[in-house]
């Protein structure tokens, strides 16, 4: 069974946890690009073949999106902040592992635990939500959403200039030390949340996840160097298809699972994980085109050093992270799913127009900052969707599956992107080098992947705008609209079963600590409840429901006028009625 704890902070999170949370975001990002201005170089700085040197990114790939929903599990069972914690302590320490050392299992195994750090973000998004008044809700989830972007992006200069003019083992230096003082920031600034899912770690569900995601991503990787259509790529996809379907129907039967697939599969939680795949595949067509078209010599690119092309492609992260703010004011009146929309309209019109901007450096930057004010607005949308279709003891979770989702995004397009630029490329002294004829199929298929976000975000349910909704007393001895209308506190969430299905006509009762019925309500079809409470104090909230057992959770207010969101769970048995 899972269950939301009911408890809230004591006191108002400080000012400085979303900044915090944000730097924790980025510096997670940072890691994610920090080697690419010297992947080409890497089998010879590790004294290895260029198939070989690719697993050090691979390696990360893969334990990343390992690690993501598992750590957004175990943030929902023991604690969101130490589990984020704990993500940016194995980072560090894959850096460390990484920055002393230049043979390539050594180097494998430090980017593999470097990839632990995705967990991060969705862990981040969820301490957001357990904490921060809704109306500082949206552009805070808005900023930690679009870090990773924002980190990529303003890595790519940082990490070309370290790359130009010192040793490459600086890089990882530098990303340890960011790591470290993400973790002294987030200790010192954040609080830990008090929010839980009750029930025990899902281990066979990991284990069958983590074998699926490896047997899917890794073909995904490699394919093209072994081969798309060898026996090996086709072997490892069917033997994904059977996991990941027998990890499935295990999921199905399990009490407290580490994905609730039922919840997943609802059309709003199921049709923007799959938005969100969309929109990974064309935020990573941008960051593998403009950096090798500006790179490129000329006849081929634009004939530029590292440095200016991180610079040139810098914008796309920047413009993401001033997006966050008009996002939230956005969303606030129009909704996430219209923000949504809008963002990939706006990614598209960048692609669109970038197929004719590919003959100087200023029209890269104009690209750039075109497709990343989409790519932040779509970004920022995505876990607001999430989070307004889940109970709030799963955010951890849930949003660690859509980061998955992204990433695995992010994989299909390097693999995809990849092909085309090979089988485009000229060769030139036995050196294939890629063509602009290759960059513009690139940028028609990340349209085409828009094109396909586009007509699933049409599909969501129609949202509603992330305002503040108002609280109604519900008093059955003595209802009173004008004062209900005008009462800022209180309690607000859905009613769920075990399974996390919203329940409607529950009776939702709020009794006061001498036992006195201060309030009723009964749960609308969406589960959704709210109730007014006069003054701060602890109550318990009794919900009655036919066909459930009854439920009595403990809840506290302080009284200070803020609404505090609460999903709440009836137990997985059934009673007559």
């Amino acid at each position: 069974m899972t269950q939301t704890t009911t408890d809230r902070p004591s006191g108002k999170a400080g000012g400085a946890v979303v900044p915090v949370l944000a730097f924790a975001g980025i510096t997670v990002a940072v890691m994610q690009t920090l080697l690419v201005p010297v992947v080409k170089d890497l089998p010879h700085l590790l004294d290895t073949t260029p198939a070989d040197a690719t697993w050090v990114l691979t390696s990360t790939l893969l334990s990343g999106a390992v690690a993501t929903p598992i750590m957004g599990r175990l943030g929902d069972l023991y604690g969101k902040r130490r589990m984020l914690v704990t993500s940016l302590a194995v980072m560090v320490v894959g850096a460390l592992v990484s920055a002393f050392t230049s043979d390539l299992l050594l180097m494998i195994a430090g980017r593999t635990l470097q990839g632990f750090a995705m967990g991060a973000i969705p862990l981040g998004i969820g301490l957001m939500r357990d904490m921060l008044p809704r109306e500082r809700l949206g552009s805070a989830m808005a900023l930690m959403s679009s870090s990773i972007g924002v980190g990529g992006g303003l890595a790519l200069p940082a990490a070309a200039l370290v790359a130009q003019h010192s040793d490459w083992h600086v890089l990882y230096f530098g990303a340890a030390g960011l790591g470290v003082l993400a973790i002294a920031l987030t200790l010192a600034a954040v609080p830990e949340s008090p929010v839980r899912a009750k029930g025990t770690f899902d281990l066979p569900g990991a284990l069958g996840l983590s074998a699926g995601l490896v047997l899917f991503l890794l073909p995904v990787s490699k394919g093209g160097d072994w081969g798309w259509t060898s026996g090996t790529t086709l072997t490892l996809f069917a033997a994904a298809a059977v996991v990941l379907l027998l990890w499935g129907l295990m999921e199905l039967r399990v009490p407290a699972p580490l994905v609730d697939l039922r919840t997943s599969a609802r059309r709003e939680v199921l049709l923007t994980n799959l938005a969100s795949i969309m929109v990974g595949v064309s935020f990573f067509v941008v960051s593998l085109v403009l950096p090798q078209l500006l790179q490129l010599p000329a006849g081929h690119g634009l004939g530029q050093s590292m440095v200016v092309a991180g610079l040139c492609v810098a914008p796309l992260g920047v413009t993401m992270m001033f997006t966050a703010p008009v996002y939230a004011r956005l969303s606030a009146r129009y909704g996430p799913k219209t923000t949504l929309i809008l963002g990939l309209l706006i990614i598209a019109a960048g692609y669109g127009g970038g197929l004719g901007l590919m003959d100087a450096a200023w029209q890269t930057v104009v690209t750039s900052v075109v497709i990343g004010a989409g790519i932040g607005l779509a970004y920022s949308s995505l876990p607001a969707l999430i989070i307004g279709a889940v109970p709030a003891s799963e955010t951890g979770a849930a949003n660690g599956l859509n980061t998955l989702m992204r990433s695995i995004g992010t994989s299909v397009s390097s693999a995809v992107i990849g092909m085309v630029l090979a089988n485009t490329a000229d060769t030139v002294g036995g050196v294939e080098i890629p063509t602009l004829h290759g960059f513009r199929i690139s940028f028609l298929i990340a349209t085409a992947a828009v094109a396909v976000g586009l007509a699933l975000a049409f599909f969501l349910p129609a949202g509603r705008p992330s305002a503040h909704p108002r609280l109604r007393a519900s008093s059955e001895e003595d209802a009173n609209p004008e004062r209900a209308e005008a009462a800022p506190r209180g309690f607000r969430g859905r009613v769920l079963d075990a399974a996390g299905v919203p329940v409607a006509r529950a009776e939702v009762a709020l009794i006061d600590r001498h036992g006195r019925r201060t309030g009723a309500t009964v749960s609308a079809h969406d589960g959704g409840y709210v109730l007014a409470v006069p003054a701060g104090g602890a109550y318990v909230l009794a919900v009655r429901a036919a066909g459930h057992a009854p439920l009595a959770s403990p809840a506290r207010h302080e009284g200070d006028g803020r609404p505090i969101d609460l999903d709440l769970s009836l137990p997985g048995e059934t009673v007559s009625t």
